[in-house]
């Protein structure tokens, strides 16, 4: 069987002005931004109100990038002869998003509710020291966590 001369050099040209005349797919970054999936994984968030400084996100990250470092304080007794109490107190809560995989297990060990995933994705840096977040920066990122999904009835 003969095969034409040039045949494939026809269909790759066919190819090419298919394409020139349809929409791209791809969307032209910082001026559109990208409809994200409802519930997406971007960065995590801290709520510091939550955090007990139980350190169990710290214990059970594969990368180790959750530094962790809290004090304690006693707590005086509502009434006369109760008991001192003592509660951990956060200090400082960083994580190092240049180790980080964003694997969700922080997320998902913590037993305080204390880590959320914001569907921000948006916090490159030029250098990699700038990638060590620390928990003022965490918290901020608390005001794009959405809303959980409600109940089903």
């Amino acid at each position: 069987m003969a095969t034409i001369p040039g045949i494939g050099l026809v269909k790759g040209l066919w190819v090419t002005l298919k394409a020139l005349f349809t929409k791209p797919v791809t969307v032209m970054w910082p001026d559109e931004k990208e409809q994200l999936a409802p519930r997406a994984r971007g960065v995590i968030a801290l709520d510091v109100d939550n955090c007990t400084s139980c350190m169990l996100c710290g214990r059970e990250c594969p990368d180790w990038c959750i530094y962790i470092e809290a004090h304690k304080v006693e707590i005086q007794p509502d009434k006369p002869g109760g008991r001192v109490r003592t509660r951990n107190e956060l200090d400082r809560f960083d994580i190092d998003y240049a180790l980080c995989m964003y694997c969700g297990i922080c997320v998902e060990v913590c037993p305080f509710d204390a880590l959320y995933w914001s569907p921000d994705y948006e916090y490159s840096e030029f250098k990699i020291s700038n990638m060590l977040h620390d928990k003022e920066r965490l918290t901020e990122w608390l005001a794009t966590v959405p809303d959980p999904p409600a109940l089903e009835k």
